[in-house]
């Protein structure tokens, strides 16, 4: 039995799945309840076939990724009043709110302290936070991408021509054609190692723009443990 990892593009998704080969005649298409897709392949199926199944089942896929994704834990939407808990690469820190006459957001001792004249406004609260989480991911993510590019053979032929940093819905991260990086602000509230994970795959898409097995192999060869850091980045920020 071997197994395969893969990507395929469907519309503005991308459905990662696995190929399990085994001595048998048919493919198999399955969601597991974590919304995985596996897929069981006959030993001599081809690529190409398999994606052309896949592609005819894609509709079903993303529904049942979408049914199986309602029952998997996620973090309570975030009020910004004291008291709550908030991540920072990976860690849990109380908010605790005090009135000040200037607005400021540090740690301290496993809080994230807001001095604000406006204590019993959430609104802006969460704007000072966010504005902290955006200064902390552009300081953050170019020291994380120097250590990432350690990782590969020739680390300049690597390195973004730019680093964007953006909340999006959809996605971690992305490499532009022309090798602008793009990194969800979001991701600096993930573990280190989950964050160094995003930026690799990203890094790996300047020598290998699709998900195709060069891809993956190249993922494998410079992060061998990607795929534990890809899930402790889900679960994470679930």
């Amino acid at each position: 039995m071997t197994r395969e990892l893969h990507c395929l593009q469907y519309g503005e998704h991308e459905i990662l799945y696995e190929i399990v080969r085994r001595p048998r005649k048919t493919l198999e298409i399955a969601v597991e309840p974590d919304a995985t897709v596996v897929i069981a392949a006959p030993e001599d199926a081809t690529l190409d076939a398999i994606e052309a199944k896949l592609r005819k089942r894609a509709a079903w896929v993303t529904r049942q990724q979408r049914y199986f994704a309602q029952f998997l834990p996620r973090t309570p939407e975030r009020r910004f009043v004291a008291g709550e808990t908030h991540l920072y690469l990976g860690r849990q820190y109380r908010l605790k709110v005090i009135p000040h006459v200037r607005e400021s957001v540090n740690l301290s001792r496993g809080f994230i302290v807001v001095q604000t004249h406006r204590p019993a406004k959430p609104e802006v609260t969460r704007e000072l936070v966010e504005a902290w989480y955006r200064d902390r991911a552009h300081i953050k993510f170019p020291e994380r991408i120097e250590l990432c590019l350690g990782l590969f053979p020739d680390p300049a032929a690597f390195r973004p021509k730019a680093l964007i940093v953006r909340q999006t819905r959809q996605r971690w991260g992305s490499m532009s054609p022309a090798g602008r990086l793009l990194l969800n602000r979001r991701l600096v509230q993930a573990p280190v190692d989950a964050i160094d994970y995003v930026i690799t795959h990203e890094l790996c898409h300047v020598a290998e723009p699709h998900h195709g097995s060069a891809f993956f192999d190249l993922l494998d060869k410079v992060m061998p443990d990607w795929e534990r850091r890809k899930q402790r980045l889900e679960r994470a920020m679930a």
